[in-house]
């Protein structure tokens, strides 16, 4: 070895010389070294050697170096550059004719297939290159004796893994090793980047005893090495970023102003840097922006070679987008590509070798090559935007000059001034080699979690044994005695409440002899949902033939459909297929693509960086400008632009605020926004990690304070608050928090954010609560969050749930950096930093860095404030639904068979859930209480109940169940049930038990009772008396008690019973939904044409009604329902009454019973109106849109003198416009009226003016002829008609009336959902959005929701293709049903003289009818024109299927495949003529053809149509 590494280096490196000779004495070694430096084969050829010169173990574990790296990318780096090594090792051996063993190599990660796995198992090679996660794996399998042997491991990139779970989950994983190895095993940790040196020390060695640790050699070779940086600026001012240089286009798809960007500029200089050097890696921070910035500089580079090659732009360059959303990537330029973590590994390492090859000039890309992957001889490393820590900068520059002695080259590119700020300060720190410290986690009761269910899947441990390798790793050395119980109790099974017994036991412990041991799955558990990275439910994307692409964030496939394409490794690809797994996708070179996004927290600047941050900016400013600058290009490699623009920013900071944010100074600026305002932005350098947990406090407090939410937003670079309306000043002393007092704030806020939940979620899943249901399937995020929420919901009353301590342990050391955040609030309260409050006109520009933050939240994450509120307004008072749906008797809701079949589950005797072995006895018993040995029988799969006595006999004698009587009956309970049965039941405990199980409990009838609630259906008081053996009237106390709490629900549930009955909510919800899902699979969908038939009868068309009362049935149905008023009396009206007078809907206007309102305007003279009761206005009648409301003079004048004077008359409007000095003129006056009536801000009193208006008569009603004299006697008109009656505001009429308050949201919810119920009999979604319902289907769809609990009304499939969200009263869906097939002349109205035929054959409705289904509920059948629910079409449906639509006026008529089969639709359209709802139709085309030549025209002949001037004519006679 000594030969070949003489001829193959000049010499040993620093790292080499001195981590050697601690290697070859079997010392932990940890060494610290440059990137480049060696260190990687420094920790391997000792190993080599030892593999080369002695003989091989047992060929089943002949395994005895291991490589650990937490990148599989770098496992797979290190692999192939083993490759010379060993061979030149072996050649060197052989030309000195010394017989050497040549050691096998084999790689283990998650990329390795199955078949590669099986045969490391069978063939264990000599050194094993891995992950944390994969030797984990191995340790939980039969692999794990492969390992036996092991004699050193090698932890690649420490540093990495150290400050996370990842590295306390290693950390156990390392004891199980030692426990399985012949010997303690040599650990070897190599790093760049760490600090405290002594902290990665014990991290990596551990303890040999409390309090002992193990001795490990530390070699520092330092952190330095030559660097050549450079901070480089591509615009001389960067204070001009986001102002506007090019107004926005008009119209409606105007994308908002040109606004200046930072990206013109540096495109081409990247491009330029690429092209200069031969191999170049960009770093940046975000996927998303590797992606686009790839294909951005592709884009340019053909760009370029276009003009070389004399393609005029229009002809070449005209195929690439500028959008930021979109990118072309040209298929025959590929100067870069992407590479980052969610691309696969077989395309990683195609991109790499390109690279290394030639093919490519450079990479993009963000962490994934940042941690010692060896990508070649690459000459520069750019980093764009701020590394955001020294370490992550050492890492990627490193990757430049990645040989022995080479300096690494590097470029920073700031993207705005504040990360110039950032970047100026953390190249002089990587010059200083003043990185970061590492800290490893203390106590993540989490990761214990899964590695005792690993570690006792296989093997059975003394639960001493197991404690003390637990505390022999570093993470949990100070792990307490009461912590370890607590995580032993939650994987027993034993939880601090009977909430959690659904949550199955993954151990046995065994207290009697104190052990412990897997249950029967562990195993398989440990495997398939272990490890420490959080599932975001990524989706997997895939070429056809199953070879993996990448993956993509689940958002992203949410609003992905088949056919688009999307840029992956900057490539295009085309959606052909996506599943509830995977995008299958197809490559589509050369089209343009939108950019994927990824979801994910950013790690947060560092303490250290921000402290040095403000020390930076205090030194500079105290320098003469002309010694900052040369600071500035000498220390911190800045350019002269960089160096004029970190300059100007902080004079222009110092002369808009008088002081500076620093490591002594804290800015508190106050100032107005665009909108008027108030804002306040404290600036401070110190981070996120210290802001974040500032800025809850400071909220819950200002809450607290002034009664109201605060919106409020934090970053690096400090904190912003939007003070509430009527609020103007944040006193500076709410933000001086009392830091002894801060963590109990905290802690007390904490469970009600999204990042504990967040974090609680996560933290469940490596315990192992939620396990992967397929392990070979992915878990959609939201069904993972929705199973967390769950378990939280019940944890939340627990305190002492260990992962409930986790989650907020994580929240206050890993994600918060509370010791700093309290050594902050002590320096201010003793004035050591300072605190300084400042009013400014605008914006500082610093406080504009952090409004970006704010808008980019707002307009990047969903547009939270609009959908809060929208959200506001559609949330319903739960209480108030319920006492307006009724009492909750479910009798004839619930099933019974549905009943019996969850009993029988509930109480474990279904297949399934029968005990197969001893421990799910003791599961039986732990669930459903005390139970006899005959129910225990029958709740044992067969092979178990042969043996039943035996099994219990033996349960008994290892003290696991207890014999007790119970109701007069002989019967075994769980061991830790004794506390409780005694205290509760008198039952006698035997001697020998564990004194946890003996101990007092409290209120422990409560238990039991809430145990028998969940594990039974509705039930009596005296039924749990007898099942227990006591008074009813206590349990009657107890079932009250838990009632009022919410904990049991009472009604009449049971069907057939007599008495009302107790339920557990959760078993009622259960028997709900499964008795829902029997209804609805009672329904087999009908056909489209069913619901033709059944909605006109349903809303009473061809009814004989007639006179002011068929008037009110009619309004009743339709009321509220928005109909063109040029339709309302010419057709909807008179479709459903027999003889209908306009006079009639008159009387009930004047009378006040009845109101007509605006709903919007359909052209100049025509409006959507709305027909409602005076009492259900403010119920049925949404309130106008403030953002349409008509402006203007007039407008104002007439809203004010109506509010003042009340109902007016014509020349009073006329009056009240002049006298407000408006035009008065009569069109003016006229419409600024109808504007006002048509946003549903007037009324009249009749409808005669809506009359005069649809009949087009808006002006000229008070005009008189010159010739025309006066005569007396003889009225004249004193206005134009459609200004005639009386006026009035509509905004009284919703004033609640005498003795009734203002409707609440869910009021008004409740009774849009029951009108719409009782207008369409079946609700579908389609018919919901036609009436333009506010909020939409949402808005009515949880009372919707709330009422099909309750029976009241049914959801099913009922009509076919209109989806699942269908609701029907029940009398409907029988006559929904009875509607499946025509019924001929025999409909409910007969033959009426109007249709000519009977109501459900042929009838002709409006298009815009609430009764015609076509274009709302139902598509259009197939035809060549554009039929639309326009006000004046009518449209002839014969057999509830549309036969023809006719245009408005006639002239044109569609005809549907309907009208080919059946000629009897020219009958009916014929009878609109003759029963005088038209005067006259002149069909001049059908189907776009003249009317005379149409196949139809016969058929409309013989209905009474002859032949005209244009088509074919029927007159009025």
């Amino acid at each position: 070895m000594r030969d070949w590494f003489a001829t193959s280096f000049p010499a040993p490196t620093a790292a080499q010389e001195r981590g050697w000779p601690a290697i070859a004495s079997g010392e932990h070694t940890l060494i610290l070294a440059p990137t480049g430096s060696g260190k990687t084969l420094t920790a391997f050829l000792w190993g080599i050697d030892r593999l080369m010169t002695s003989p091989p173990p047992d060929e089943r574990a002949r395994t005895r170096l291991l490589y650990i790296s937490p990148l599989r990318a770098l496992a797979v780096d290190v692999e192939k550059n083993l490759r010379a090594p060993l061979v030149g090792i072996g050649h060197a051996a052989e030309r000195a004719g010394v017989a050497v063993n040549v050691p096998t190599v084999g790689s283990r990660t998650g990329d390795t297939p199955a078949d590669e796995r099986r045969r490391l198992v069978r063939h264990p090679p000599d050194l094993l290159i891995t992950t944390p996660e994969s030797l984990y794996l191995m340790l939980t399998s039969a692999a794990r004796e492969t390992l036996a042997n092991v004699e050193a491991v090698i932890i690649d990139e420490i540093h990495a893994l150290a400050a996370t779970k990842r590295g306390s989950h290693l950390a156990l994983t390392l004891e199980r090793l030692e426990q399985r190895c012949e010997r303690p095993p040599q650990r070897i940790g190599l790093s760049a980047t760490q600090r405290p040196l002594e902290e990665v020390a014990t991290f990596l060695g551990g303890f040999s005893a409390p309090g002992v640790r193990r001795p490990v050699t530390i070699v520092d070779a330092g952190t330095r090495k030559p660097l050549e940086l450079d901070v480089v600026v591509p615009v001389e001012d960067l204070g001009a970023l986001g102002t506007v240089v090019e107004e926005a286009a008009g119209g409606a798809a105007a994308a908002g102003p040109v606004r200046r960007s930072i990206w013109p500029a540096m495109h081409p200089q990247l491009l330029e840097l690429v092209q200069q050097h031969r191999s170049t890696l960009i770093f940046v921070n975000a996927r998303r922006l590797a992606e686009r910035l790839a294909t951005r500089l592709n884009e340019l580079a053909a760009e370029a070679a276009d003009r070389e090659a004399g393609i005029v732009p229009g002809e070449g360059a005209g195929r690439f987008v500028a959008a930021e959303a979109l990118g072309a990537p040209p298929p025959d330029v590929e100067l870069v590509k992407a590479h980052h973590g969610s691309l696969s590994k077989e395309c990683r390492l195609l991109i790499e070798d390109e690279l290394k090859s030639g093919r490519l000039k450079g990479l993009v890309a963000t962490s994934s090559l940042e941690l010692g992957i060896d990508m070649g001889a690459v000459d520069l490393v750019v980093q764009v935007e701020s590394p955001g820590a020294v370490s992550r900068g050492l890492q990627r520059i490193g990757r430049a000059g990645h040989q022995v002695g080479e300096p690494s080259r590097g470029k920073l590119f700031p993207k705005h001034r504040a990360d110039l700020v950032e970047a100026a300060v953390v190249a002089q720190r990587m010059h200083d080699g003043l990185i970061e410290r590492t800290a490893y986690p203390r106590n993540p009761l989490d990761v214990l979690a899964q590695q005792v269910v690993a570690a006792c899947a296989l093997d059975e441990w003394s639960v001493a044994e197991l404690a003390a390798l637990v505390r022999r790793a570093a993470p949990f050395a100070e792990l307490s005695e009461e912590v370890w119980e607590a995580v032993l109790d939650l994987l027993a099974g034993r939880y601090p409440s009977d909430e959690f017994a659904e949550l199955r036991p993954r151990i046995v412990w065994d207290r009697a002899g104190d052990v412990v041991r897997g249950r029967a799955g562990a195993q398989r558990l440990a495997v398939t949902s272990g490890g420490t990275i959080p599932d975001r439910g990524l989706y997997g994307v895939f070429l056809p033939d199953g070879t993996r692409v990448g993956e993509l964030d689940e958002e992203m496939v949410y609003e992905s459909r088949p056919g688009e394409t999307f840029l992956l490794g900057a490539s295009t690809w085309r959606i052909e297929d996506i599943t509830h797994e995977r995008v299958v996708v197809t490559p589509a070179p050369g089209q343009p693509g939108k950019m994927p996004f990824w979801h994910g927290d950013g790690p947060g600047r560092p303490l250290e960086l921000g402290a040095a941050l403000g020390e930076f900016v205090r030194e500079v400013r105290a320098q003469p400008e002309a010694e900052a600058r040369e600071r500035l290009q000498a220390r911190h490699d800045l350019d002269d632009w960089a160096a004029d623009n970190l300059l100007g920013y902080l004079r222009e900071q110092a002369e808009a605020t008088g002081a500076v944010p620093d490591d002594r100074t804290i800015v508190v600026e106050r100032f107005r926004d665009e909108i008027g305002d108030w804002r306040i932005c404290v600036l401070s350098p110190f981070g996120a990690q210290v802001h974040a947990p500032w800025a809850m406090a400071l909220r819950a407090r200002l809450a607290e304070r002034w009664g109201v939410d605060v919106e409020l937003m934090w970053s690096d670079d400090g904190i912003v608050v939007r003070l509430p309306e009527a609020i103007d000043e944040l006193p500076v002393d709410e933000l001086l928090i009392d830091p002894d007092e801060i963590d109990e704030i905290l802690i007390s806020i904490l469970p009600g954010t999204a990042l504990f939940a967040a974090r609680f979620r996560e933290a469940a899943a490596r315990a192992l609560l939620l396990p992967r249901r397929r392990p070979d399937r992915r878990t959609p995020l939201w069904q993972q969050r929705q199973k967390a929420a769950d378990l939280l919901a019940v944890a939340a009353r627990h305190p002492s749930f260990p992962i409930l301590l986790e989650a907020t342990r994580e929240c206050c050391n890993d994600v918060f950096d509370l010791p700093a955040l309290r050594g902050l609030l002590r320096d201010l309260r003793a004035r050591k930093v300072r605190m300084v409050a400042v009013d400014t006109p605008q914006a500082s520009p610093m406080a504009q860095s952090l409004l970006f933050g704010w808008i980019a939240v707002y307009m990047y994450e969903g547009d939270a404030p609009l959908a809060e509120r929208r959200a506001a307004a559609l949330a319903l008072d739960r209480d108030l639904l319920r006492e307006l749906l009724g009492a909750e008797e479910l009798r004839d809701l619930l099933d019974p068979d549905v009943l019996d079949q969850l009993e029988a589950e509930l109480q474990r005797r279904v297949e399934g859930r029968l005990a197969r072995d001893a421990d799910e006895v003791t599961d039986l018993l732990r669930i459903l209480g005390p139970l006899s040995e005959a129910e225990l029988v029958v709740r044992a799969a067969p092979t178990l109940a042969a043996e039943l006595p035996t099994v219990l006999d033996r349960l008994a004698a290892d003290r696991r169940i207890i014999p007790v009587g119970v109701a007069g009956e002989d019967r075994w309970a769980n061991a830790e049930d004794a506390g409780r049965l005694r205290d509760a039941l008198g039952c006698a405990v035997p001697v020998g038990l564990p004194g946890v199980f003996t101990d007092p409990v409290d209120r422990p009838l409560e238990g039991l009772v809430v145990r028998h609630a969940r594990t039974h259906g509705p039930f009596l008081d005296r039924e749990v008396g007898e099942r227990f053996g006591i008074e009813v009237a206590r349990v009657r106390a107890v079932l009250d008690e838990l009632t009022a709490d919410g904990r049991l629900v009472r009604g009449e549930f049971r069907p057939g019973g007599a008495e009302r009955e107790w339920c557990d909510p959760e078993v009622l919800r259960q028997l709900r939904r499964r008795s829902l899902a029997v209804l609805r699979a009672e329904v087999e969908p009908v056909d489209g044409a069913a619901l033709g038939r059944f909605l006109p009868p349903w809303q009473g068309v061809g009814l004989p009604r007639r006179g002011i009362d068929g008037l009110v049935e009619v309004v009743s149905v339709l009321a509220g329902a928005p109909i063109p008023a040029s339709v309302l009396e010419a057709d909807v009206l008179p479709s459903r009454l027999a003889e209908y007078r306009p006079a009639d809907l008159d009387a009930l206007c004047t009378a006040g019973d009845v109101v007509w309102l605006g709903a919007a305007p359909l052209g100049s003279t025509d409006g959507r109106v709305r027909l409602v009761f005076r009492d259900q206005v403010d119920l049925l009648v949404p309130e106008p849109d403030a953002g349409e409301r008509p402006e203007g003079e007039v407008h104002e004048a007439l809203r004010d003198h109506l509010a003042a004077r009340g109902a007016s008359f014509w020349a009073d409007l006329v009056g009240a416009a002049a006298a407000a000095g408006a035009a008065y003129d009569e069109p003016t006056v006229l419409a600024a009226l109808w504007d006002l009536v048509w946003a549903g801000e007037v009324t009249n009193d009749s409808l005669a003016p809506l009359r005069a208006f649809v009949a087009g008569a808006r002006t000229g009603g008070g005009r008189r002829s010159p010739a025309s004299r006066p005569r007396p006697g003889r009225l004249s008109r004193l206005g134009p008609p459609s200004g005639a009656g009386r006026w009035s505001l509509v905004a009284p009429l919703r004033a609640p009336l005498p003795g009734r308050s203002a409707p609440s949201g869910t009021e008004v919810a409740h009774a849009r959902a029951m009108q719409l119920l009782e207008r369409y009999g079946v609700l579908t979604r389609e018919a919901a959005l036609g009436e333009g319902v506010t909020g939409g289907f949402a808005g009515v769809y949880p009372v919707l929701k709330a009422l099909e609990e309750r029976g009241t009304v049914r959801r099913g499939y009922f009509v076919a293709g209109l989806g699942a969200a269908q609701f029907a009263v029940p009398g409907a869906v029988d006559r929904l049903r009875s509607a499946r097939e025509p019924r001929r002349g025999d409909a409910l109205g007969g033959r009426d003289g109007r249709g000519g035929a009977a109501a459900d054959d042929v009838v002709v409705l409006a298009a815009t009818d609430p009764a015609q289904p076509y274009g709302a509920a139902l598509p259009w059948p197939p035809t060549d024109g554009r039929p639309a629910r326009s006000a004046g079409a009518l449209v002839v449906l014969v057999d509830g299927e549309a036969a023809v639509f006719v245009e408005r006026g006639g002239r044109s008529l569609l005809s549907f495949p309907a009208a080919m089969v059946d000629d009897r639709w020219a009958d009916a359209l014929a009878s609109v003529v003759r029963t005088g709802r038209r005067r006259s139709l002149e069909v001049a085309k059908i189907d776009g053809a003249p009317a005379r030549e149409s196949s139809h025209a016969e058929t409309l002949r013989h209905a009474g149509f002859a032949d005209g001037y244009k088509g074919l004519v029927l007159r009025r006679r």
